[in-house]
């Protein structure tokens, strides 16, 4: 109640308006803001604007006051939420949601999260902010059409048979990559080549309007296009092929003609893809048979070609095995002349053409044969005449006619001819064995193998048994003491002194071995291929499928009733060579195919398919041999019981060389442009070898003064063979390079008379596979260092003491030659003794004269006295005497610390400083002891020979 005329007093008026203020700020900021629970919004990819529905107003019921009743902003929860809303109008509270960043329709194609709105406070600083409830946002991101239509594959195919028309022949299938449903569907597909007997429908289903004429169009090629339902199109046509194929005829199809093997990758799958082409026949059975021909490789496929003595050891035979058809050397050299199959890639195998023959020289195979004996031969043989052909034959050498036994060809038979020698008893025995075979006249290569254990005798013929047919009795033969001669390819006549019976034919590994048989276990392993068919029969089909092979695996036989199982066998055959490097060349292959059908009449016929496995070239190895070429010892090891080691730092190594395909990237115009490149690379293998031979080069040895040893208990341990003659030695045998190697680091030269001996040179040459691989020739020098005893030239010493100095020699280094021993003497040729020592004392009387002009004028420049020293005197060695006179002594052993000084520096100095040095030594009084005793030293560690003579 206000008193009229009354003036308030100051405290009324403050108390008043705090009043008011409280009440004011109690009615401020009382209420939260108003948004809607759900907004749906769409969004453009490509576009930040978002269109919601309901729009995003945020009430509040303290408007229109100032903060309180204003919208400040809105805030979005969630995580890596790509959106922001921002406020439009404080006082009306509108505000929009945008993409922060374009947005991706193919990535997300909806958004949901919550966004909450606050108001602004009750103040600039917004103190008592309010936020409303959370509302959810769902947004969808519209599609643009942005990608274009793209195949699945790259190109299609198809075969058809000709005069059929087809509801489908393939189907084309396009993608597009755009997240909607209007854009991301094909909606249509059309083949763009003109004038094509095809169409295609809108789900991409090619088929043919018209019947196909293999005759007129084997293949056609056609471009297929597809577009979206937003009519982009493909961003790539797509090439679709069609073959025709003639009228269904059964056969086997997927059978590739040509089948590369390359050596060292172990089984080949001959037919992976393979399937019977049937046209629809119900089949009830079916055989095939897969014949692979190799009987053009070597002796009828690819077997080891080490000689056949080799094989024998290889296989387990026991010693005593006797080739007589050696590869031709310096050793076996009887079969050179005879024509050869020129190679070295297969066995090496002997022809004779109905005129030639050879003898086998004596000692090669013992008269008289101890039984039991075998004799064992690969022939090829085709159908002859009426005479006899003889294989081997051992008659009478001279005077009289008489066969002692032999093995020839009559009439496709085979017969061994067996004359027992004289007896007490003159009955009938055994004579002839004859047996009746095929084998003989086919023309093809088979191994033959007789166990003679007498009377009985058994034929193995490529490892199958053999029983003769016929047998005839004869007399044993009469007593005689005429020699006999072992000829192969015909029969020596001894009364006419001529060839008969001549072979005609291949033959190769012609072997006797005496005193015992060949068992079965050697004789398969000799005849087994190295080559040949496999197959690895998977499980679910191993019942189903009957399989069979031939024993060298060179054909095999199925039989099955079930399609599928037949066709799983036949795509796991394989080829295998096991060899490591096989003989290259064409392999045939033939598959013979006999069906059986429900209805005989309208049964199909499947005709033969062929074709070829092709062996490639093996990477040929290098063989290299290595080590110390040239070096001398001392006469005395020369002479030793031990002799001197020809290499003992020998190595083999073997590497094959390979061309390997390298990127390699060079910057063009600053882009990385990408090239291959071919680089040789060389990898180091290891393999056998089956002989190395150490010839003598210059003359031939002398057995009387000279040898080539070698411990035989070594060769033996390690299964080898050694022969030995004046020309060399030869090791053989089946082995390892390391163990090759180790057997020559024992082999040593012995020469027990050297006084005329003063170099001896020797080649070394391995080899592999019967030759097919040769190594290099390595070739070693030795020379003699001869050593004379010093008493036998001590009166030579004393006439001309003034030129002659005792010298103790250390260990000389002979340029190009490494000294295995030292020794305390000096080189003496004693035939040249007289010139030299004229020679030197010329020599040193020159010197004198020089060694005082040159240290009275450049004692200081050591350099230039060098040079002119080098060029004062060279020495020629070649027929070089130092004689030592054991008479003489030091005067003074020691020598001033100054003076021994200079002699170092001296001695550095070279060979001719130290001639120098000795000739003042011998004119001067003072120095004489002192000089001669350090010119000694001097020497012992200057001297160099010049080897060049050796």
């Amino acid at each position: 109640m206000r008193i009229r005329g009354a003036k308030p007093s100051a405290s009324a008026v403050a108390l008043l308006l705090g009043l008011l203020c409280a009440v004011e700020a109690a009615k401020v900021n009382k209420h939260k803001p108003w948004i809607e629970n759900t907004y749906h919004g769409i969004v453009t990819e490509n576009d930040d604007k978002v269109l919601l529905d309901p729009p995003l107003i945020a009430l509040d019921k303290d408007a229109p006051l100032r903060y309180a009743g204003e919208i400040c902003g809105f805030r979005i929860h969630g995580q890596n939420v790509p959106f922001e809303a921002v406020v439009l109008d404080k006082s009306t509270g509108e505000g929009v949601i945008r993409a922060k960043d374009k947005l991706d329709c193919e990535l997300q194609k909806e958004h949901t999260f919550t966004i909450q709105a606050y108001d602004c406070g009750e103040g600039p600083d917004g103190d008592n902010m309010k936020k409303s409830h959370k509302a959810t946002v769902h947004i969808q991101v519209n599609d643009m059409n942005e990608y274009s239509p793209v195949f699945k594959d790259k190109s299609y195919k198809a075969t058809v048979i000709e005069g059929k028309k087809y509801d489908s022949i393939l189907k084309v299938e396009a993608v597009d990559a755009d997240c909607s449903f209007q854009f991301s569907q094909i909606c249509s597909y059309e083949i763009v080549t003109p004038d094509v007997p095809f169409t295609i429908d809108k789900d991409g289903n090619i088929k043919n309007t018209e019947k196909l004429n293999y005759s007129k169009e084997r293949m056609y090629k056609l471009t297929v296009t597809a577009y979206d339902c937003g009519k982009n199109r493909a961003s790539e046509d797509v090439l679709v092929k069609i073959n025709i194929k003639p009228t269904c005829k059964p056969s086997w199809q997927g059978f590739n003609k040509r089948i590369e093997y390359e050596p060292g990758t172990g089984s080949l799958a001959l037919f992976p893809s393979m399937h019977l082409e049937t046209c629809e026949e119900p089949i009830t059975s079916i055989q095939a048979s897969i014949m692979l021909e190799t009987n053009h490789i070597g002796k009828g496929c690819d077997r080891d070609t080490y000689s056949e003595k080799s094989l024998h050891k290889l296989c387990g035979a026991s010693a005593g095995t006797v080739d007589l058809l050696p590869a031709p050397s310096n050793s076996a050299n009887w079969t050179v002349g005879l024509p050869t199959d020129n190679g070295h890639d297969s066995d090496q195998v002997f022809e004779f053409n109905g005129t030639q023959a050879i003898k086998v020289p004596e000692g090669v195979v013992s008269t008289t044969l101890k039984e039991p004996f075998t004799i064992s031969v690969w022939m090829r043989h085709g159908p002859g005449g009426r005479e006899k052909e003889t294989i081997l034959c051992n008659s009478d050498k001279t005077e009289m006619n008489r066969h002692h036994y032999s093995l020839y060809v009559h009439n496709c038979r085979l017969v061994l001819l067996l004359r027992q020698e004289p007896t007490e008893s003159e009955n009938y025995k055994p004579a002839e064995f004859h047996w009746k075979l095929d084998q003989v006249c086919d023309k093809e290569w088979h191994h033959y193998v007789l166990n003679i254990e007498f009377p009985a005798v058994t034929l193995f013929v490529d490892g199958a048994t053999f029983e003769p047919f016929l047998v005839t009795e004869d007399y044993p033969l009469h007593a005689s003491k005429i020699e006999t001669q072992l000829t192969i390819g015909a029969c020596w006549q001894g009364g006419s002194a001529l060839m008969t019976q001549y072979f005609r034919g291949n033959l190769a590994g012609l072997m006797i071995r005496s005193g015992k048989l060949e068992n079965k276990k050697v004789i398969d392993c000799l005849y087994t291929c190295k080559e040949g068919l496999d197959v690895q029969l998977p499980e679910e089909v191993a019942s189903a499928v009957k399989v069979e092979f031939n024993p060298n695996q060179s054909s095999l036989t199925l039989e099955g009733d079930d399609i599928e199982s037949f066709e799983k066998v036949m795509q796991h055959i394989s080829y295998l060579n096991s060899r490591q490097f096989p003989t290259p060349g064409i392999r045939h292959l033939r598959v013979t195919t006999t069906v059986k059908c429900f209805n005989e009449e309208t049964c199909i016929s499947v005709p033969d398919s062929e074709g070829y496995v092709m062996v490639l070239q093996p990477e040929e190895p290098k063989i290299s041999l290595s080590g110390i070429d040239h070096f001398a010892r001392g006469a005395v090891e020369f002479e030793s019981t031990e002799g001197i080691t020809l290499f003992p730092e020998l190595r083999i190594v073997s590497t094959i060389t390979r061309e390997v395909e390298v990127e390699a990237e060079t910057e063009t115009d600053g882009e990385d442009d990408p090239t291959v490149q071919e680089t040789v690379v060389s990898e180091e293998i290891m393999h056998n070898l089956d002989t190395c031979e150490v010839t003598v080069v210059g003359d031939e040895l002398n057995g009387d003064h000279e040898s080539l040893e070698v411990d035989l208990a070594q060769i033996q341990q390690r299964a080898l063979e050694m022969s030995s003659s004046n020309v060399g030695m030869v090791i053989t045998g089946v082995n390892s390079m390391a163990n090759y190697e180790q057997v020559l680091h024992l082999i040593r030269y012995r020469n027990w008379h050297t006084e005329a001996l003063f170099d001896r040179k020797f080649k070394l040459v391995c080899s592999e596979l019967n030759g097919r691989y040769i190594s290099n020739e390595f070739k070693v020098e030795v020379n003699v260092i001869h050593t004379a005893n010093p008493m036998d030239h001590a009166n030579n010493a004393m006439v001309q003491p003034q030129f002659i100095n005792q010298v103790q020699h250390a260990s000389v280094d002979l340029s190009g030659h490494n000294l295995a021993n030292t020794h305390q003497a000096s080189v003496v040729p004693s035939a040249a003794t007289i010139v030299i020592v004229v020679c030197v004392s010329f020599l040193v009387f020159m010197i004198i004269l020089g060694v005082f002009r040159i240290r009275a004028a450049h004692q200081g420049t050591m350099r230039d006295q060098e040079h002119g020293k080098e060029n004062e005197m060279d020495w020629d060695d070649s027929a070089l005497t130092i004689t030592v006179n054991p008479m003489e002594t030091y005067e003074d052993q020691h020598s001033s610390e100054e003076e021994g000084d200079e002699e170092e520096e001296e001695s550095e100095d070279g060979e001719e400083e130290d001639d120098i040095t000795s000739a003042e030594s011998d004119s001067s009084e003072d120095e004489g002891g002192e000089q001669e005793d350090q010119q000694g030293s001097s020497r012992q560690q200057q001297l160099e020979w010049d080897d060049s003579t050796y």
